[in-house]
């Protein structure tokens, strides 16, 4: 299908383009900005006057519960609410059950997001066997059937020769290890940040140095076997003062930041808000503000929605008894240009934080408006308005510590490979 977006404010950070203007797409392709190709002739027009023409959002975690805990969640159900909300490649961390260790997973993977027809999945593979940090998966097999990378989730690494073979191993497979930090002895079994709110509230607390002391580790072992790895959900001012100076020493390495840690801190919890225990913990107003800080600096460069959708149940016990997660999908994009408005970020930037610097990372040839690119586009109003009310949202979780907050920013069309799947 030939189709015309027209008038709409064309922003694509990969490419520099910020410009007032058409978009032209034929059979799925992006075939021409401001100007019309050739004897093209529009069989469909999308009227984009005031809004935000970009790539297609791209994030780079969400759990969408299938297979193995369909009562929270199934790709189906979280497809859709990304589609809705822009988004339209996931990638989904290997903790589901079974666990992504071999390619018979990640075909039923594949085969689920395929019937949907919503949003792309792109799972990532395990980095050890059913994620217990004692042996190392089948990198090479997991890469072969379409795993964009390797992680153990949640799940820690204890030993640390196990974590070096396991770069090393990665690193001869040339894929990319997603690495979430975090000292599982330091942790102790804590559910908030160690400060006065916890201390206040009397719940086990998980120190700085839990994430910090991981992240060193970490990135000593990179530098010794130059794997590439990519930090996920920083939380830490501290942290990011090591990443930076890791990048000031030539050690190439990338980081992403979930969006609840940039707008929450530890504060929010304080009514026991079980919506707002998330790992990492909410951290301190100076994390905070470091967060923003190092996404401005372009020492993190991603934003994602750590989304994790659960039943109800699982949120309605006492704080340290629940789950952790929170239901973010479909807040990822207004809460992002929030950043715009704070003066944190660009809009340029912000765009960047979920489209280019993501679809980098993970290795996708999406995340652009190139010329002969795969039409994967997001159209939003930016001065649209909305409260979160939390049965209004598609994601089958409702567990979102943002119900009632209003959100600027409303998706008005999403395209994947040139078709609208998504138009209110």
């Amino acid at each position: 299908m030939r189709l015309k977006i027209s008038s709409g404010r064309i922003i694509d950070p990969a490419n520099n383009i910020d410009q007032t203007g058409d978009l032209f797409i034929d059979e799925g392709l992006i075939v021409g900005i401001g100007k019309s190709p050739k004897g093209f002739k529009a069989e469909q027009e999308i009227d984009a006057t005031a809004q935000i023409v970009c790539p297609g959002l791209i994030d780079l975690c969400a759990r969408l519960r299938e297979p193995g805990e369909e009562h929270k969640a199934t790709i189906a159900s979280e497809t859709t609410a990304a589609i809705a909300s822009g988004i339209t490649s996931i990638c989904c961390p290997p903790d589901t059950i079974p666990v992504i260790d071999t390619p018979a997973v990640v075909e039923l993977i594949f085969q689920h997001a395929s019937n949907s027809q919503q949003a792309k999945v792109f799972p990532l593979g395990a980095l050890t066997h059913g994620l217990k940090g004692k042996t190392l998966a089948e990198m090479d097999a997991l890469k072969n059937a379409g795993c964009i990378g390797v992680s153990n989730a949640y799940a820690p690494i204890v030993d640390t020769e196990v974590l070096r073979r396991a770069l090393e191993y990665a690193a001869t497979c040339e894929i990319t290890v997603h690495l979430y930090c975090e000292d599982d002895y330091l942790r102790n079994n804590g559910v908030v940040h160690e400060g006065p709110v916890s201390t206040r509230l009397g719940l086990p607390a998980i120190p700085e140095t839990a994430e910090t002391v991981a992240v060193s580790r970490a990135l000593l072992l990179v530098e010794q076997t130059g794997a590439r790895v990519h930090f996920c959900r920083i939380s830490t001012a501290r942290s990011i003062e090591l990443l930076a100076e890791a990048k000031v020493r030539g050690i190439d390495v990338t980081a992403d930041v979930g969006i609840a840690h940039l707008h929450l801190t530890d504060m929010d919890i304080s009514s026991f808000n079980t919506d707002c225990y998330v790992l990492p913990p909410l951290r301190s107003q100076r994390d905070k503000e470091g967060l923003r800080t190092g996404l401005a600096n372009g020492t993190i460069t991603a934003i994602c929605s750590d989304h994790q959708p659960h039943e109800s149940d699982a949120k309605s016990a006492p704080f340290s008894m629940t789950e952790p997660g929170a239901s973010t999908i479909e807040m990822l994009l207004p809460l992002t240009l929030q950043l715009v408005r704070d003066k944190n970020l660009t809009l340029q930037q912000a765009i960047a934080a979920l489209t280019s610097a993501p679809a980098k990372i993970a290795g996708l040839d999406t995340g652009k408006l190139s010329i002969g690119s795969r039409a994967d586009i997001c159209i939003f109003d930016p001065e649209s308005s909305w409260i979160v009310e939390t049965e209004a949202l598609l994601s089958a979780g409702k567990n979102t510590p943002f119900a009632s907050w209003e959100m600027t920013g409303k998706v008005t069309h999403t395209l994947v490979d040139g078709n609208i799947i998504f138009q209110p």
